[in-house]
């Protein structure tokens, strides 16, 4: 016959373990949604979380943890350091660019410690901001180009240019047309010829000087002020650097499961000359259209 208070003991304790199981299962969730059920926490040292980040591992000045490393460390800006970290800050899904181009870079980085240090306040970094702005009722993509100008002690980030397909058609230039211009002897009419030139927008842009680049910042300011253009959100953000002497590179950031996540290399172009550098300018800023 068994007895009745060692069977109550029998079931407290089966209820003991049983609310012990319960609360270690709830807690897995949770390091799942920190870590992933597939993850380490080395995954999440892996990754590029903020810009100010990857100019640190770009420049050997942080463990694999984060923790900053400060110029009396050993490991500060180390080559060793330095290599191992231009292994995994490029995106490797991108077939574009080569892994001859990623290990001539890599070389000319190590080669070169002094003059290959990314500086936030060196200047020959700019952000390219693509956002969605609604114009008339519709949303418009302007892409704003940003960059770092001293205000007082300290910095701020400022718009320098901008680009809007809407724009465009502003500033299209109709070189087709014969017998739109100025006699070289208005000016004994007092100008008045102006009313004529002037009443017809599609022809005006014609009595510009050649040398006229369209300037979509002033046109997004005035559209800004009348409230014609509204802001919405921000849909991309890039980084281009012309910091390295001879090299270009612009870095992106990537969300998506593994290692190979964060803020990375997204694009890396070999400059040759100044000419080549110019160029590549003009392209990003859409200045060869």
């Amino acid at each position: 016959m068994i007895n009745p208070r060692s069977k109550i003991i029998k079931l407290r304790s089966y209820f003991v373990n049983l609310l012990i199981l319960s609360f270690i299962t709830l807690s897995l969730p949770l390091r799942a949604q920190l870590v992933g059920d597939d993850d380490d926490e080395s995954k999440l040292y892996a990754e590029s979380k903020q810009v100010n980040q990857f100019f640190r591992r770009f420049n050997g000045e942080e463990d694999e943890k984060g923790n900053r490393y400060y110029p009396r460390d050993k490991q500060y800006r180390s080559d060793k350091l330095r290599k191992k970290y231009l292994g995994i800050l490029f995106d490797e899904s991108n077939a574009g660019i080569s892994n001859a181009l990623k290990v001539e870079f890599s070389k000319y980085i190590l080669e070169k410690p002094e003059s290959s240090i990314l500086k936030f306040h060196g200047g020959n970094w700019f952000s390219e901001v693509n956002a969605t702005f609604t114009s008339g009722g519709k949303n418009q993509t302007v892409t704003l180009f940003m960059e770092l100008e001293k205000d007082h002690l300290g910095s701020k980030w400022v718009i320098s240019r901008v680009h809007a397909d809407m724009f465009e058609p502003y500033f299209v230039r109709d070189t087709t047309k014969v017998g739109r211009f100025l006699h070289p002897l208005s000016h004994e009419l007092d100008f008045m010829n102006l009313r004529k030139a002037l009443s017809n927008s599609d022809s005006v842009s014609q009595f510009t000087v050649k040398r006229f680049k369209p300037d979509h910042l002033s046109v997004f300011l005035y559209e800004i002020k009348k409230g014609n253009l509204k802001f919405r959100s921000v849909e991309q953000v890039k980084f281009h650097f012309f910091q390295i002497g001879g090299w270009y590179f612009e870095i992106s950031q990537f969300n998506r499961p593994g290692y190979n996540t964060g803020w990375l290399i997204s694009n890396l172009v070999k400059l040759n000359n100044d000419a080549e550098k110019d160029l590549l300018r003009k392209h990003l800023y859409y200045e060869s259209k």
